[in-house]
């Protein structure tokens, strides 16, 4: 027998460790409060067993606008996202799984993008396409085994003529070999929080498991779409490579035809149908719109035309006004200090319908006190953003700086030093 509940409880109650930890906190409090003597320690015993810390707030997830599509849209699954805050304005079957086609590059692009960016890879570097990359067939370059070609150039290849076999030889660049950079697209995928998407390929060529939906094509696009550099590949009409031998034109013809339209991506084949991702920016909001499984090329044009043109007609991207002047230090129970101040992580912005940015209240919620160690960036509340009474976003409170825990030699030297000066102002 391992002895009764009352027997294990008193072995932990009076166990050294335990009781030094508790003791530190209690002469804490009453080094914070001026206590001294056996009476101050018991009064702010009380005080600290009986604080009650409530965990704040998180930042709520994206929010959708409206669950219906409030225009008619030729397509199987469709969806309109704000592409800084990842609202939803409105979405039609949105996360049905199916076939991508070459929408699947804008996760190809992505890694392509992060890799330059983190100097694993450089547009000046130059690939050898290999033997399995010139297989591919379909939208192609017609590269050639053995061929040179630089990052640059694939990465063109890819963004404007959604070559299959210059994806491939980027997957190969940076992972070895296109098994292995597919393994690399779905373990992003997965931390952006695609939880129904399945790669088995980085050209969007029909295969087996290869799905995703319209709500995760956008999380990719929004994502993509942040990166600078791709906006200069995805927003080319017509350029060409090999000296002018091949001719490149863009199958997102949105990036021509359509005002503020910055890509991305087009996909077509037999079990995808017609498909495409549309991004766009207009007065400071950016959209992107998904259309999958269209019949024709037009319709997948008209579906995300028509999106677009309901976002940019209907909604704007308002900045709330800072509330950080208005903070108040937070309590810390434990700590070295007695408080710590609050920053916010202010927002790129709130979508809000137009006509209502004046509208826009904040309340602060806050947690009234937090228990020691506190971490700088430690979020310990949230700024709640309405408009008459409805939530319309939110945003992060966090610890200004780190405030470690109060040990007990501490606690001790403070309280002594309280001790002394009561001392003294009474003698």
């Amino acid at each position: 027998m391992k002895g009764s509940f009352l027997q294990r409880r008193e072995k932990k109650l009076f166990s050294f460790p335990h009781i030094k930890r508790n003791l530190a906190k209690r002469l804490a409090a009453a080094a914070a409060a001026g206590l001294t003597g056996l009476g101050g320690l018991a009064a702010a015993s009380e005080t600290v067993w009986a604080a009650n810390t409530p965990q704040p707030p998180q930042p709520q997830s994206s929010q959708t606008e409206n669950a219906g599509m409030p225009v008619e849209v030729p397509a199987k699954s469709a969806i309109l996202m704000e592409q800084s805050t990842g609202k939803v304005l409105c979405e039609m079957n949105a996360d049905e799984q199916m076939p991508p086609a070459s929408i699947t590059k804008i996760m190809t692009l992505l890694l392509v993008m992060e890799a330059v960016e983190s100097g694993r890879l450089s547009v000046d570097e130059t690939v050898s396409a290999s033997p399995h990359a010139c297989s591919m067939g379909g939208s192609q370059i017609w590269l050639e085994p053995g061929e040179q070609m630089s990052v640059r150039d694939l990465i063109k290849a890819t963004a404007v003529a959604s070559a299959n076999d210059a994806s491939v030889a980027l997957g190969e660049q940076i992972a070895g070999s296109e098994e292995a950079f597919v393994d690399q697209m779905n373990q992003r995928a997965a931390e952006l929080g695609m939880s129904r998407t399945h790669f088995v390929n980085c050209t969007g060529l029909d295969a087996q498991g290869h799905l995703t939906t319209a709500r995760d094509i956008a999380i990719m696009a929004k994502e993509l779409i942040r990166h600078p550099m791709i906006r200069e590949y995805s927003s080319i009409w017509m350029d060409s490579l090999r000296d002018g031998a091949t001719q490149l034109v863009n199958t997102n013809k949105l990036v021509r035809f359509y005002d503020g339209a910055t890509g991305l991506k087009t996909g077509t084949t037999d079990g995808a149908g017609s498909c495409l991702a549309a991004t766009a920016t207009r007065g400071g909001l950016s959209l992107v719109a998904v259309s999958l499984g269209s019949a024709t090329s037009d319709e997948r044009f008209t579906s995300c035309r028509r999106m677009l043109d309901y976002g940019f007609a209907n909604y704007s991207l308002a900045q709330p006004p800072a509330m950080d002047d208005q903070f108040l230090p937070v309590k810390v129970l434990g700590g070295v200090q007695e408080s710590v101040m609050p920053v916010s992580r202010q927002p790129e912005g709130i979508v809000v319908k137009k006509g209502e940015e004046k509208k826009l209240e904040q309340t602060l919620e806050i947690a009234p006190e937090v228990e020691a160690p506190v971490k700088k960036g430690q979020v310990i509340g949230n700024v709640v953003v309405r408009i008459d009474g409805k939530e319309v976003g939110r945003y992060a409170v966090e610890a200004a700086e780190d405030v470690p825990e109060m040990n007990f030699g501490t606690a001790f030297v403070r309280l002594l030093a309280a001790a002394v000066d009561f001392r003294d102002k009474t003698a």
